[in-house]
């Protein structure tokens, strides 16, 4: 096995598209190392990508933050302003692995294993986060919703790979949550989760929302109905029962040992209600 590092991005997507198949990216290698040590994959080269401008930098952009690719999950934590702005994505990205593994973690090698219980993704998705994509016909934006097509599946072409995700700007009186549901209570992979972001008007109503749920389908889910069900409500108990209610009716959940199909799809309902809640409460305080 070759272990390769590329002077640009340019030359890393050349590497990459000649050698579709036989290489994987080293960002921050704490699920790569586990699926080499495991046996899982075998690939010919190692491609590592964390030196390259920006992949360790967040940087302010047109009102919103862009996170480079191998920025680790402390170092997000730890950024003042990621955390006023998208404090649900923080929090989402912050629950992934320990404390060691928060040091190399990252939200974009979260998002490209293609997990559906992956942490960060729910909650970038409630953020209407994109991720800008890197490859042998130059640079694209995508939709961090568009990226994971199903368990262990992403929709990047040969040779691209993602350098950052873009955070966008908010209102003033707007915020966001992201809960989740574990047998455990750490190092655990989420049975249930649900993130919501949403807008309030100068009423106290809610004027826009997204709702987005995770582990309970092939991928992460966007749940439209959820979001119009409090929209234009003060979430009252009636609008927050509503909102569950669409959530449940979004879920598609499977049974294996750690929960069924009934338990995961009334606690995706549970979470998206107190996330909601939640990030009421924050947008409220600004």
């Amino acid at each position: 096995m070759q272990y390769l590092k590329p002077q640009s991005i340019e030359e890393a997507a050349d590497i990459l598209s000649r050698n579709a198949g036989k290489a994987r990216i080293l960002a921050g290698g704490t699920d790569l190392l586990v699926q080499l040590k495991s046996g899982m994959i075998e690939p010919e080269m190692i491609v590592d990508i964390k030196h390259l401008d920006g992949m360790h930098d967040i940087t302010e952009e047109d009102g919103g933050y862009r996170v480079g690719a191998a920025v680790p999950g402390i170092k997000l934590g730890q950024h003042a302003g990621v955390k006023a702005l998208w404090p649900g994505v923080v929090e989402a990205c912050e629950l992934i692995g320990s404390t060691q593994i928060q040091g190399r973690c990252t939200m974009v090698g979260n998002l490209c294993n293609g997990g559906p219980a992956a942490d960060s993704v729910p909650a970038m998705v409630a953020a209407d986060a994109t991720v800008r994509i890197a490859g042998p016909n130059g640079a694209r934006d995508c939709a961090v919703f568009d990226v994971p097509t199903g368990p262990g599946k992403i929709s990047l072409e040969p040779g691209e790979f993602v350098t950052s995700v873009f955070l966008p700007a908010r209102p003033a009186r707007a915020s966001d949550a992201y809960l989740r549901f574990i047998p455990r209570t750490e190092m655990d992979i989420a049975v249930a989760s649900a993130g919501v972001s949403l807008e309030l008007g100068e009423d106290g109503t809610i004027t826009a929302a997204r709702v987005t749920l995770g582990a309970v389908g092939p991928k992460v889910m966007l749940v439209e109905n959820a979001a119009r069900a409090i929209i234009g409500t003060t979430l009252d108990d009636d609008a927050a029962e509503a909102l569950a209610a669409a959530c449940r009716d979004a879920a598609s959940p499977i049974d294996d040992k750690r929960g069924t199909v009934e338990f995961r799809t009334q606690v995706a309902g549970v979470l998206a209600k107190r996330a909601a809640r939640i990030a009421m409460t924050r947008a409220g305080e600004k």
